[in-house]
C-alpha cells in the first residue's frame, strides 16, 4: 500500500492545553477519509498542521517519503498538498471562469508575466473549462462568484484547489450551510475526483460522512480515538458514547434526530486553540 500522507505523534499545544495530542494517522494514496468528532475536538487545528498554517509543538508530518513538517505553507501548496476552508474565501468580484483561470495561471507561472493578458492564456482557459465541465460549473461559467448560491462556491472553492492539481485535498467542513440537495451535489462531485488524489475531509453531517468515507477517523479532546471503516465506527460504543450522544448511528447513516449530523455531539471541552480560532472547531 503506498501512503501518500501521514503523522506521528503531531501535537499542538498553547499554554499547556493540548489542542491536538499524539496524534498519528494514515491515508493511502486515493483515500476517502474523514475526519470526525465533537465541536472543539481538534480536527481544524489538525488540518491546519498538516498544511503548516500551525508549526506543531511535537511530531512530525510526511508527504509520502518526504518529511515536510518544517516546509512553509505555499511549498507545501506546491508540493501537491492543498485545502478548502470552513469558510469561502474566494475572489467575489470575478466570475467563476475568471477565478478559476488566475489559479491555473499561477499554478504555471504565467501570472508572473506582467505583459500577458488574460485573453491570450488559451491553454489556461480550455484546462479551466475542462474542469468547471466535471464540477458542474459549466452553466454559471459567467456568472460573478458574489451572485452564486452557496452550493455553487463551496463547489468553485473545490474547482479552484483543483485547479492547483493537488495530490492530497484537504477539505474543511465542504457542506457546512448548503441545503441538503445541494450538499450532496458537492459530496458527489467530490467521489468523482480522480483516483490519485487523496481526500481528508471533516464533516458534521454523519450521512454524508457515511455514504461517501471509505475510512473514518474520530478525534475527542485533540487525541485519535479510534479509526476504521464506516461499518466499524458505527459499531463502536464509545463512539456512540462521547460523540453521538444520544443519537444512534447505523451502517449506512445517522439518526435523523441526533445532533451529530448538525454538529451537535457534545464538546468533551478539553480542545483548546489561540484567540483567533474563537468561535471556530479548533
Amino acid at each position: 500500500m503506498t501512503i501518500a500522507l501521514h503523522t506521528e505523534g503531531l501535537c499542538k499545544s498553547w499554554g499547556g492545553v493540548f489542542a491536538n495530542n499524539e496524534v498519528t494517522l494514515a491515508l493511502p494514496l486515493g483515500a476517502r477519509h474523514a475526519l470526525i468528532g465533537p465541536n472543539g475536538a481538534g480536527k481544524t487545528t489538525f488540518v491546519n498542521l498538516l498544511t503548516g498554517l500551525y508549526a506543531p509543538s511535537a511530531g512530525r508530518v510526511w508527504l509520502g517519503d518526504a518529511d515536510i513538517t518544517g516546509l512553509a505553507m505555499h511549498e507545501r501548496v506546491r508540493r501537491g498538498l492543498v485545502r478548502t476552508f470552513q469558510i469561502n474565501t474566494l475572489f467575489a468580484g470575478l466570475t467563476v471562469i475568471e477565478s478559476v483561470v488566475l489559479a491555473i495561471c499561477e499554478r504555471t507561472g504565467v501570472a508572473r508575466v506582467w505583459y500577458r493578458t488574460v485573453a491570450s492564456c488559451r491553454d489556461q482557459i480550455r484546462e479551466a473549462e475542462d474542469l468547471l465541465e466535471r464540477l458542474r460549473l459549466a452553466e454559471v461559467a459567467n456568472t460573478r462568484t458574489r451572485d452564486l448560491p452557496y452550493g455553487k462556491q463551496r463547489l468553485l472553492e473545490i474547482a479552484l484547489a483543483l485547479a492547483m492539481r493537488p495530490k492530497i485535498l484537504l477539505l474543511d467542513e465542504p457542506a457546512s450551510g448548503i441545503p441538503a440537495a445541494e450538499s450532496a451535489e458537492v459530496f458527489e462531485v467530490i467521489a468523482a475526483l480522480p483516483s490519485d488524489v487523496t481526500v481528508l475531509f471533516i464533516e458534521h453531517d454523519m450521512d454524508l460522512v457515511f455514504r461517501f468515507a471509505q475510512r473514518i477517523a474520530v478525534l475527542v479532546d485533540g487525541r485519535l480515538l479510534t479509526e476504521g471503516t464506516p461499518p466499524e465506527i458505527a459499531a463502536d460504543q464509545r463512539v456512540r458514547d462521547v460523540y453521538l450522544g444520544e443519537s444512534s448511528i447505523k451502517s449506512g447513516g445517522a439518526s435523523s434526530g441526533g445532533g451529530a449530523s448538525s454538529g451537535g455531539g457534545a464538546s468533551p471541552g478539553g480542545g483548546a486553540g489561540p484567540p483567533s480560532d474563537a468561535g471556530a472547531d479548533p
